[in-house]
């Protein structure tokens, strides 16, 4: 059974690997060239396993933020991870310690493979190899990264920009797949505020402002009920 479930979340995981590992490479090579000892890579890359937050937190730290701007632009960043929970099934696994690792190692795409699997289907090791394999592709992405600059030494700051792209690719595509033109000018309007505050703060305003306004929006329309409910009509919530 234990091998089954590896083969299922190895052919589940490829995917996924083939997204984390040069994006994995990118960062290395970024954390690197700001000045980040090439073994503290795969260090972060376990402990603060947090894809794009990993981009930001290293300019962050690098540049001197303090601890209540980085603790803020992490939280909103990654707030979205609260809703994760809902529908992750993190239940299928019955050890403490796996539960412990199952709540670090989520991630967008680790709960894109586990929550759009047939719940019946998933079992506590499954779901325990998905999110190690996926795991282990970033950190091997990130590690041959800052070895690549370590050893060739050469400036890949121009790596950030490689966090840049892949947003843009997801606006796009979150865009095609349903339209909103007041919602992108809303984000717009709440990054050029944003800018305007100043670079200290520029990440924390926007998104604050840009939560806001979808709050209010959301709560003026008719169809956060329906959806709600049909939502909850998918999540099985065990016995």
């Amino acid at each position: 059974m234990a091998s089954k479930d590896l083969k299922d979340a190895l052919k589940d995981t490829w995917i996924v690997g083939a997204g984390y590992i040069p994006l994995g490479l990118a960062f290395g090579m970024f954390a690197v060239s700001l000045g980040i000892t090439w073994w503290w890579v795969p260090i972060i890359s376990v402990f603060l396993y947090a894809g794009s937050m990993q981009f930001v937190a290293v300019e962050l730290v690098v540049g001197g933020a303090g601890f209540a701007s980085i603790a803020l632009t992490t939280l909103f960043v990654n707030f979205r991870h609260i809703f994760y929970g809902i529908s992750f099934p993190l239940r299928k696994m019955k050890s403490k310690l796996a539960r412990a690792y199952g709540i670090h190692a989520l991630t967008d795409e680790t709960y894109a493979l586990l929550a759009t699997r047939d719940p019946k289907t998933l079992t506590g090791r499954r779901v325990f190899y998905t999110e190690i394999i996926d795991h282990l592709y970033w950190i091997v992405g990130t590690t041959v990264g800052a070895l690549i600059v370590h050893l060739a030494d050469f400036d890949a700051t121009f790596m950030s920009f490689a966090l840049t792209a892949l947003f843009i690719v997801l606006a796009m595509d979150a865009y095609r797949a349903n339209p909103d033109p007041l919602g992108v000018v809303g984000a717009a309007i709440a990054g050029a505020i944003g800018m305007l505050t100043g670079k200290d703060f520029m990440l924390i305003v926007a998104l604050s402002l840009f939560t806001v306004f979808v709050i209010v929006r959301t709560a003026r329309s008719d169809k956060p009920a329906a959806q709600l409910k049909a939502g909850l009509e998918r999540i099985d919530f065990g016995p």
